[in-house]
């Protein structure tokens, strides 16, 4: 919104992004070339309200037999709309800006935890319709429960290929080099479970190193591994909880340069 023992190397990076999940996210991208897509209005409610109105209308006309009044469900479902599109706007500008305050960060994750948003078009949101996928940079890790948290404090930068399944988590310290893990998953309704296969280590100008982890390749990830339930995700922010009851919030991200250029 840590690793497992393949992304031990990481746990340096922040004890919050470890409560995260068992498995650390990061990605591969320096820090000069990745930059967050511009902001926009989070969510469209026009259907919803759309949607209460025929609801009224047919409460109405049930009035003029009855003469009830109309039930206040019908302003009550517009509250809780309101209250996410309030707690995207936060994130939005703490993604920005870095200087929204983490009481308000971690309020808003909880409204938006909370909220059970229809979840069926997060995953191409969130890889693309196709290879190589999107790239996300984090931004804050909050504890369990929402207890506490932090601005993440290095790049670290997410990259989800919905089209093949793919992940690619990586840390990336400049000129100093870089730490990736690749990796496949599965998607089911809203949670994301994955398994890194390979490790990429790269130091200053030196040709980057590959280790494999020894995975299976016919074994599918399950909620077994390392997984993540997402809650949010539109063109510019991501909000999921990791396996081990850390919630973090991303930001979608570009790279000028590919990575690979660097070698």
């Amino acid at each position: 919104m840590g690793l497992q023992a393949a992304a031990a190397s990481t746990h340096m990076c922040s004890s919050n992004w470890v409560t995260l999940n068992s498995p650390q996210l990061s990605l591969n991208l320096r820090t000069t070339n990745i930059t967050c897509l511009p902001c926009f209005k989070a969510t469209n409610n026009h259907l919803f309200k759309f949607l209460c109105v025929k609801t009224r209308a047919t409460l109405d006309e049930k009035d003029q037999f009855d003469d009830a009044p109309t039930p206040l469900i019908v302003q009550e479902e517009e509250q809780p709309n309101r209250e996410v599109e309030e707690s995207v706007k936060v994130l939005k500008r703490a993604a920005k800006t870095r200087k929204v305050a983490k009481e308000e960060i971690l309020s808003a994750l909880s409204v938006i935890e909370k909220a059970k948003i229809d979840p069926s078009g997060f995953l191409e949101t969130l890889g693309g319709s196709k290879s190589p996928g999107r790239t996300w940079m984090l931004i804050f890790t909050a504890e369990k429960q929402l207890k506490g948290g932090r601005y993440f404090p290095i790049t670290a930068v997410q990259r989800f290929d919905a089209a093949g399944k793919r992940i690619e988590n990586g840390v990336y310290l400049g000129p100093i080099g870089r730490l990736t893990f690749e990796g496949r998953f599965t998607w089911k309704k809203r949670i994301l479970a994955f398994i890194f296969e390979r490790i990429r280590i790269k130091i200053g100008f030196l040709k980057s190193i590959e280790i494999g982890l020894g995975q299976k390749e016919d074994r599918e990830p399950s909620t077994k591994d390392p997984f993540f339930i997402w809650f949010y995700i539109d063109e510019e922010i991501a909000v999921a909880r990791g396996r081990g009851g850390g919630t973090a919030f991303w930001c979608q991200c570009h790279r000028a340069t590919s990575p690979d250029s660097l070698e």
